[in-house]
């Protein structure tokens, strides 16, 4: 009985050890694409993930344990991404997780993350119409985002015609939706929005782009305002300069193309095409600069570039690990309790602060296409705009408000009405 029982504890000694060391760690989750269609846009967030993680560490971790990056590839499937997500809170145990991309992957996972209490910090641009108690929505809402690339179309240059060219999914048609009612409360006629889908990785654009070109001759000054994702954006922006469309033409506003998918391009072409985002690599501040070095340095390729959902991470990781440090623990009800009211500095100059609704201040710029692939920035407002959970320009959201803290505590309250319109309360 002896020797059964030294023998029980030898065999289990490598469990209990693992158990143990688990212990002495803080997991973070790590939750995009590194293959399939969105790899192109996703890996670089990845690789930013493990940068800050490891900045930590050399820091002394957080609340005296080292931080454990695990990591995990959805590979741009959808439900794919509810598999890996709920793996990671119930069998990985992670306290936080920084991941996805596209709204439909986030729509995929939200379930696991409210039905489990976890913690999803999102780091991209969306079409807003949601706010999860169990979210952080680092990205712009519309406001911060589509709607000031609206007016700097109209206002500066002078557009009258809208293509809205978009990618099939959750993103481009909500968002399109807002733009539209939008582009209608400033008085543009429906013969004046031309509105256009296609799937991921859609590649065959010629006669799309003959289209717009058709579109963009009934001589009023026309735009694409383009929500294609992923690497379907390479062909776009090929076909448009096959096709002889440049910026002075019918000019591109970007909502989903920054740096890293530029990267991929020859980008001469297309010098003059404008994206709307919170940042831009070329912005001249020192926070940025020390961030590019400290990005290079890591990654050891000083071609890398860096990108606006990058800066985003970087603000959400910095608002978990304050709240974390405040709270004094990786609870999820204690850090989201602590979360709310924070505020940190982000790379353009200015303060990133989590409101109520669980989205940031953020600064909007629009930034035109240079010949190296970055972008110099044309237009920027004078500081934070706050993050809009809900559109004002649709009817069903005009009157609903996000507020999760105390008395309120709801994702869609209805300012007339006065009653919490549905979302979970915890």
């Amino acid at each position: 009985m002896i020797r059964k029982f030294i023998l029980a504890l030898l065999v289990g000694l490598p469990v209990l050890c693992g158990t143990a060391f688990a212990a002495d760690t803080v997991k973070v989750g790590i939750l995009h694409s590194l293959s399939g269609t969105m790899a192109i846009s996703e890996t670089t967030l990845k690789d930013v993930m493990l940068m800050l993680i490891d900045e930590q560490n050399k820091k002394g971790g957080l609340l005296g344990k080292k931080l454990e990056a695990v990591v995990v590839d959805p590979a741009s499937d959808w439900p794919l991404f509810a598999e890996r997500a709920r793996e990671l809170l119930t069998q990985r145990k992670v306290a936080a997780v920084f991941g996805c991309w596209t709204s439909v992957s986030r729509k995929s996972v939200l379930p696991v993350f409210e039905g489990e209490n976890g913690l999803l910090f999102y780091p991209v641009q969306y079409e807003g119409e949601e706010s999860s108690r169990n979210v952080i929505y680092t990205g712009a809402a519309p406001n911060q985002q589509a709607v000031p690339a609206v007016d700097y179309l109209i206002k500066d240059l002078g557009v009258k015609r809208f293509v809205l060219a978009g990618t099939d999914y959750v993103f481009p048609r909500t968002a399109n939706k807002i733009i539209e009612a939008y582009l209608k409360s400033k008085g543009t006629a429906d013969t004046d929005i031309l509105i256009n889908y296609t799937p991921f990785g859609h590649s065959d654009w010629q006669s799309i782009i003959a289209e717009i070109k058709k579109f963009g001759s009934a001589g009023k000054k026309t735009a694409i305002i383009s929500t294609i994702n992923g690497d379907a954006n390479v062909p776009f922006y090929k076909e448009l300069a096959n096709q002889g469309v440049s910026a002075a033409d019918i000019p591109v506003m970007a909502f989903s193309v920054g740096e890293e998918e530029l990267s991929g391009i020859d980008t001469k072409p297309l010098v003059g095409h404008l994206a709307a985002w919170n940042y831009f690599m070329s912005v001249d501040k020192p926070a940025n600069a020390e961030f590019i070095k400290k990005w290079h340095a890591f990654i050891k390729d000083p071609k890398r570039v860096t990108n606006d959902p990058m800066e985003a991470h970087y603000i959400g990781f910095n608002l978990w690990v304050k709240a974390v440090e405040k709270a004094g623990t990786t609870d999820v009800d204690a850090v989201l309790k602590a979360v709310v009211g924070l505020s940190v500095p982000n790379l353009t100059g200015g303060t990133a602060t989590l409101l109520p609704n669980h989205h940031l201040t953020k600064p909007v710029l629009i930034g035109e296409i240079q010949g190296d692939g970055q972008f110099q920035v044309v237009w920027e407002t004078p500081g934070e705009v706050p993050g809009d959970a809900w559109s004002d320009y649709l009817p069903d959201s005009k009157n609903l408000e996000a507020d999760w803290t105390d008395p309120i505590n709801c994702g869609n309250y209805n300012a007339v009405t006065k009653k919490c319109g549905g979302a979970a309360k915890q």
